[in-house]
């Protein structure tokens, strides 16, 4: 698959899998900016690990620029979702892995604009009687630059990517059907500022 709506009135991309439709299981959903240096963490952590997913592991994958309501567009009618985002609190280093519940978010000193909302987002679709995520799990990466325009990341960002994404796969083969365990098998993830879109 190609982009999904590729533009908007804000120049936004969604790009990932096929829209909201039918009961799925888990969603890796990326988030950031691709031209603000380390704020493209969310974006290359989802290009990365789609890279080494296989068809038949029904985990799905969405990388996107959006945030708060139009998250619901996403996330309704899965189970499972992983959410992987920049951070900078500066209470840790460049590359760190923060690991959290969506209700976690609230109690962090510094957030990204792009996790803003997420609970009043989920909240609302519940309300609402949709199909929500019955898990919701938070990876925060803490970010060195994530103001600067560029479409490269900060050095500590481009070297913690490789384990950051082993982790995250590690995560979603748990979560998927089935449970199954990373292999450690495949193409290993890189730590150049990948920017392949093509799609699984």
């Amino acid at each position: 698959m190609s982009i999904i709506d590729a533009g908007n009135a804000a120049a936004a991309f969604r790009e990932g899998t096929d829209r909201p439709g039918h009961a799925r299981s888990v969603l890796l959903l990326g988030l950031g900016n691709d031209i603000l240096t380390d704020d493209a963490i969310g974006l290359n952590i989802v290009r990365q690990v789609r890279r080494l997913l296989s068809e038949e592991e029904g985990i799905e994958t969405v990388a996107t620029t959006e945030m708060g309501l139009v998250l619901l567009d996403y996330i309704v009618g899965y189970r499972d979702v992983v959410l992987v985002d920049a951070i900078q609190t500066g209470k840790a280093a460049p590359g760190h892995l923060h690991e959290m519940q969506a209700e976690d978010l609230k109690a962090l000193p510094v957030i990204s604009p792009h996790f803003l909302g997420v609970g009043e987002t989920l909240a609302l679709g519940r309300a609402l009687g949709l199909s929500m995520p019955e898990r919701v799990r938070v990876f925060a990466i803490e970010v060195q630059d994530p103001f600067t325009i560029s479409t490269q990341m900060t050095t500590p960002l481009r070297a913690a990517l490789p384990g950051i994404v082993e982790k995250v796969l590690k995560v979603l083969r748990e979560l998927a059907p089935g449970g199954v365990p990373a292999s450690g098998e495949g193409t290993r993830p890189t730590c150049d500022g990948d920017t392949d879109e093509t799609n699984r």
